[in-house]
């Protein structure tokens, strides 16, 4: 009989009720009634703290637990871990789950997330993998869900190669999860399209269950846009970022990160900024989030000029990354602004000699330096001692440039040899290797150094034809396959060759077979002698001029112009029939008509055709006179 006249039995009958409505509160008070007549009370004692757990009061039920030690034993293996987890006590948990006796699937479950707070997560996928495996449960979707989270946080931090595990889209956290991998595989477009995809299946699959209001919906998409915005910041489209970020102002990173990189609102960043002092969220966060959250601080000090805070942040991280180059090139920075250059150079040499695996990007910054100071062939120094880079095209592209504007040509002609001999020995014959032979003749050509820029000239040639020879040999078929018995009868009498035949018969057809010795003759064709003018003497010298037409010749003198010609036509018939008759009388006598005999007479005047006037073929040339048609019933004449 428990205090006040209530029995146990009807106490735990309360604590049954209780838990089943999951009013913990009040079946606490009947569990401490329970206990108040039986201390060690096993099974009183468990769902104590299982209602403590369920009300979130983990202190308190790990206080229990510690309290109750030896009488519990292994019987609150998972209460015990499950409250060390959730206090954010990760590493006692770990301790807690490893310890255990016998591990149950709710001890693996728990185990998982322990493992992804922890970042090991190839450990981590390996318990998620077996669980699904080995699990037909109503829970198979969540842990599918745990799965993708540890894959994405893989593609996220760490550069290991990741393998398809076959994970659906069905849900909007799987989707988002999916995005998430995406991103940090860089396929950004692709992970825009899954995070709109995840949007849509948030606000269907919420939208059906009745005890969801919008405000919990909009807290869900919250995260959806927030990834969003972070990927718009990747691509670069700082102001929608911007205003998608504003539109949510939980936390994210990508927030303060992105303000601090435009320099521009960084007192307002750093109102924002103060968000990740909240308490809890640290325990949220990935240690390189942690990370970049802090860089972010010292950026935010140092452009707020808050110098003194900015060296503070940026050594406090530098011991504590001490193999990081980042916290000294805050430092730099800061002394760059307090025009500080040689001791920022200083700080870089101590860096790049402690940590020479992490010595690249700081010695661009020296080299940077001593630009800005105008020491060129220390900088070019400095650069050549980069072994990761001193090849690159780029690098022998601005070492070049450089040394040419120091008027050093010897150096920069030994920067080309030395990558010219790299990429011989590594990579002959690329396309990187015959573009700096190329580019190193012509910059030998352009200072006249004419020898040296053949050599390269030449061995620019041999491999070109080198590589198209190799090229050519590999369509051409091999020997063996060339040397193969054929059937000529069987060839020739094939339908194919009996076409080729017939055209080769037609041609051997048109020539006769020939004697042994026998020449063949070919028929030449004659040429055509070219017609000779009639009047044509081989005596006489070619007018030079021949070719000319006669108005351009030397010796034209026009046509001229007599009182026949000027007659003729002209008037009527009657009364130029006189006048010419008197001009044909006073005219030179002209050689006699064919027909005709000398000093016969001749026609009747009026019937007499004017002659028409020819040039003449040649100078001296007569003039013809055009022939008459003869009339009927005349006498001789035309």
């Amino acid at each position: 009989m428990a205090s006040g006249g209530v029995s146990v039995a009807s106490l735990w009958t309360e604590v049954n009720r209780c838990g089943q409505n999951g009013d913990y509160t009040r079946a606490l008070k009947a569990l401490t009634k329970i206990l108040h007549e039986n201390r060690d009370d096993v099974t009183a004692l468990h769902c104590k703290i299982v209602c403590l757990i369920q009300n979130g009061s983990f202190k308190e039920a790990l206080n229990v637990m510690n309290t109750h030690s030896k009488v519990l034993g292994s019987e609150v293996v998972f209460e015990k871990a499950y409250c060390e987890y959730r206090l954010n006590r990760v590493e006692s948990a770990l301790k807690t789950i490893e310890g255990a006796p016998e591990q149950t699937d709710k001890l693996k479950e728990l185990y998982g997330q322990v493992l992804y707070r922890l970042e090991r997560y190839n450990e981590c996928k390996s318990v998620y993998t077996d669980l699904i495996r080995n699990s037909q449960d109503e829970y198979e979707e969540e842990r599918k869900t745990n799965l993708a989270a540890v894959v994405a946080a893989m593609s996220q931090w760490e550069s290991t190669p990741l393998e398809d595990l076959g994970l659906p889209d069905s849900t909007y956290e799987l989707c988002y999860n999916a995005a998430c991998t995406l991103i940090g595989q860089g396929q950004l477009t692709e992970a825009f399209n899954k995070l709109r995809q995840a949007e849509e299946l948030c606000r269907i699959s919420l939208a059906d269950d009745s005890d969801v209001t919008e405000e919990d919906i909009e807290s869900e998409l919250a995260v959806i846009h927030s990834q969003m915005a972070y990927i718009m910041q990747l691509q670069g489209r700082t102001d929608e970022a911007l205003q998608l970020y504003n539109q949510h102002l939980h936390f994210h990173k990508g927030l303060i990160q992105l303000e601090a990189k435009v320099d521009q609102n960084v007192f307002d960043s750093k109102k924002k900024v103060k968000l990740t002092n909240a308490e809890g969220v640290e325990h949220k966060l990935a240690k390189k989030q942690l990370q970049a959250i802090d860089f972010n601080k010292a950026l935010l000090s140092m452009y707020t000029n808050q110098a003194d805070q900015c060296r503070k942040l940026s050594s406090s991280l530098q011991s504590q990354n001490p193999g990081h180059p980042r916290p000294v090139l805050i430092q730099v920075a800061q002394l760059c602004r307090e025009k500080q250059h040689s001791k920022a150079i200083e700080l870089l040499q101590q860096f790049s000699d402690q940590h020479p695996e992490s010595a690249s990007g700081i010695k661009l910054t020296m080299a940077q330096l001593y630009l800005v100071q105008g020491h060129v062939t220390k900088a070019c120094d400095v650069l050549r001692s980069i072994e990761e880079f001193k090849h690159k095209p780029g690098m022998v592209s601005a070492l070049v440039t450089m040394y040419s504007h120091e008027e050093d040509i010897d150096s920069a002609i030994d920067v080309f040899k030395q990558a010219i001999e790299h990429y011989q020995s590594e990579q002959p014959g690329s396309a990187v290797h015959l573009a700096l032979v190329r580019e190193a003749a012509n910059f030998k050509l352009k200072y006249g150094r004419k020898k040296e820029a053949i050599s390269d000239l030449e061995q620019l040639w041999n491999f070109v034809s080198s590589m198209f020879l190799f090229s050519l040999s590999k369509h051409l078929p091999s020997a063996d396959t060339m040397a193969f018995n054929v059937d000529v009868d069987e060839l020739e009498n094939s339908h194919g060759a009996t076409y080729v035949r017939k055209k080769a018969a037609k041609v051997i057809g048109e020539t006769l077979p020939k004697e042994q010795g026998q020449v063949e003759i070919k028929k030449k064709k004659k040429k055509k002698r070219g017609k000779l003018p009639k009047n044509y003497d081989p005596k006489a010298t070619p007018d030079p001029e021949r070719w000319l037409p006669m108005r351009e010749r030397s010796y034209y003198r026009g046509k001229k112009k007599g009182k026949k010609k000027e007659q003729i036509g002209k008037g009527t018939q009657g009364a130029t029939a006189g006048a010419s008759a008197e001009l044909q009388a006073s005219s030179p006598p002209t050689s006699p008509r064919p027909g005709s005999a000398t000093g016969s007479s001749a026609a009747p005047a009026s019937n007499i055709i004017p002659p028409r006037q020819q040039k003449p073929a040649a100078s001296g040339a007569t003039r013809k006179k055009a022939p008459q048609k003869k009339k009927k019933g005349g006498k001789g004449g035309w």
